[in-house]
């Protein structure tokens, strides 16, 4: 090919390697020109073997079946690609021996970097993690086993925001679903939702005891913790839900129990995903940048300059919530 082209071996290896030294733009289309003539296909294989790095970004996500985590797995492989990175998902059901599996295989795997939507990080991931010295990043969560670089939503004011929104409806109160006790109390999205809940009610000065409810992340079973919530004789007249699949599971229990929405019940999400535009009626949520998010998250986990000294709040790129007014909350 080198000779085909008129040049060497070395600037032949740096057109298809894209470095790491410059190649003028004549010698370049030669090159190529090359390329296409002899049909060579690069052995990746071979090339990740030599630079002990492969083209691959890892991300390990909870569950992809929940609408937010397929979101954002569809985003971050949009902003991989324009890199030139392919992304490997792994799945960890929120089982943590699963997301220590992930780790040691896709690390082994030589990714180029991981994006870590951790639930709980414990001190065995943690560990492995450090053995590696593996380039990595936290998105959406920031559990507090790990001090890496962190994309995370304003989950808090976001909160604060829904609850402030649904109290200006004139409403008593207004209750909140939480997570489970299995939620972390720190460095977890729907922590910081049922604490930004908390303080716009304190803000209120409205109680908040008895007003916090358990329920699964997923739509399905808050849907069974919904019948019984809104079945009971104390309904509330207000629900923020944690996650936007919570509130969809309750809004279906309110249609079997002919609870109208929003003149009975007041209900507002947080996620923005997709199909809150098309629920009856469409989910009033806070909505975040998924996508903006997401380039952040490659951006940083493929550059050099990831690994940089300075304090937590420091390695924290927090981007803003918006509330995204639809008509479950009242308004029209």
């Amino acid at each position: 090919m080198a000779r085909l082209a008129g040049t060497s071996t070395a600037v032949v290896s740096y057109v298809i390697n894209n470095g790491p030294r410059p190649v003028a733009p004549a010698t370049r289309e030669r090159v190529l020109a090359a390329i296409k003539e002899l049909g060579y296909r690069p052995d990746r294989v071979a090339q990740a073997m030599a630079s002990r790095r492969t083209e691959l970004i890892g991300l390990i996500i909870p569950d992809a079946r929940q609408p937010f985590f397929g979101e954002m797995a569809h985003a971050v492989e949009q902003a991989a690609a324009e890199r030139g990175k392919m992304v490997l998902v792994g799945n960890t059901d929120y089982i943590a021996e699963r997301e220590v599996h992930y780790l040691r295989a896709f690390l082994g795997m030589r990714v180029s970097g991981l994006i870590l939507v951790s639930h709980a990080l414990n001190d065995h991931a943690a560990a492995e993690i450090d053995a590696w010295d593996a380039r990595v990043v936290l998105l959406h969560e920031r559990p507090e086993a790990i001090d890496d670089v962190a994309v995370v939503t304003d989950d808090l004011g976001g909160a604060q925001l829904a609850v402030r929104h649904l109290l200006e409806h004139g409403h008593e109160y207004v209750a909140c679903l939480g997570g489970t006790a299995e939620t972390p109390a720190v460095g977890d999205p729907v922590s910081d939702h049922v604490e930004g809940w908390r303080r716009a009610m304190q803000e209120a000065g409205i109680s908040t005891e008895g007003r916090l409810f358990e329920a699964p992340y997923n739509r399905y079973d808050a849907y069974q913790v919904a019948l019984g919530l809104l079945a009971g004789p104390d309904r509330p007249p207000a629900i923020f839900c944690s996650t936007d699949d919570q509130a969809i599971g309750l809004l279906r229990a309110a249609r079997e129990l002919r609870i109208d929405v929003p003149g009975e019940l007041a209900v507002a999400g947080f996620d923005d995903v997709k199909e809150a535009a098309l629920t009856d009626p469409p989910l009033t949520t806070i909505a975040s940048d998924r996508s903006a998010m997401a380039h952040a998250a490659v951006d940083l986990v493929l550059d050099d300059g990831l690994r940089v000294a300075g304090s937590r709040r420091e390695r924290l790129k927090l981007f803003p919530s918006r509330l995204v007014v639809r008509r479950s909350c009242g308004c029209e």
